[in-house]
């Protein structure tokens, strides 16, 4: 019977190349860790990099001038984000240098307006357009300011303060040097500082309320509410707003907008 045996030389080469795929082993085994560590910093580094992001943004449309947050402008952010971006805008034309007379009716609440088309055509122009478009049925007015200025903010088609209707205009028109706005003023809301992000969005002057301009300027007088303003107060403003919010409590929904 034949020894069963291999030569020093091929016993030395064996294990040579066990020893050569342990070490490539080990090193795929390395490269693989490292690999899944750096997907992990990655994935924690863009989650930081995402929350940061909307941290930004939460802060531009909550701190910014004149939103839920602050009570020292009338201003808001319309964008046009999620709007019909076929839109365009109006040309001040529209307004025919005039005054326009219409209704805006807020619930049950009719509103006697006047529309001022002379010293705010292309406010004028963009608010009739939209109305007679049928732009602001049932858009809720989504802010109240109850305390130094007294304002009730409407026509964001997303409800939260972001929303317009697709374009964004300026500059602004017919802003009171003085910086007061009497009870029954109707102005345009805008981005803090912009003067040119004017869209849907605007306020109604409740009460006379001073409010102060920013590097932009003042906020674009579009008109004026005729009639209506106490049943307005008495059926929405004396209710307030929800605790800790700048909503008012009383949901206020746009049920009808003619213009003539």
């Amino acid at each position: 019977m034949a020894q069963n045996y291999k030569p020093e030389r091929e016993a030395r080469e064996e294990r040579g190349r066990v020893r050569g795929y342990q070490a490539r082993r080990a090193v795929h085994d390395t490269q693989v860790k490292r690999r899944k560590r750096d997907n992990l910093v990655a994935g924690a580094g863009l989650v930081v990099v995402l929350v940061l992001l909307v941290s930004a943004q939460v802060f531009y449309f909550s701190g910014g001038p004149g939103t839920p947050a602050t009570t020292d402008t009338a201003s808001d952010t319309p964008t046009d984000a999620a709007t019909d971006e076929a839109r365009t805008l109006p040309s001040p034309d529209v307004a025919e240098n005039r005054t326009w007379t219409g209704t805006l009716t807020l619930n049950d609440i009719p509103l006697g307006l006047e529309l001022d088309g002379a010293r705010a055509p292309q406010a004028v122009a963009s608010t009739i357009t939209l109305a007679q478009d049928g732009f602001y049925d049932g858009i809720i007015c989504h802010r109240l300011t109850t305390e130094g200025i007294f304002v009730l903010q409407c026509g964001d088609p997303d409800g939260t303060g972001e929303g317009g209707p697709g374009y964004a205009y300026g500059p602004i028109e017919n802003g009171p040097a003085d910086n007061f706005y009497p009870a029954g003023t109707l102005a345009m809301a805008r981005v803090g500082g912009d003067g040119a992000s004017m869209g849907s969005q605007f306020f109604i002057v409740y009460e006379d309320t001073t409010i102060q301009s920013d590097d932009a300027g003042a906020y674009t007088v579009m008109g004026r509410v005729t009639s209506g303003l106490d049943e307005l107060k008495a059926g929405i403003i004396d209710a307030g707003t929800v605790d800790g919010s700048s909503t008012p409590a009383v949901e206020t929904t746009i049920t009808a907008f003619s213009v003539q």
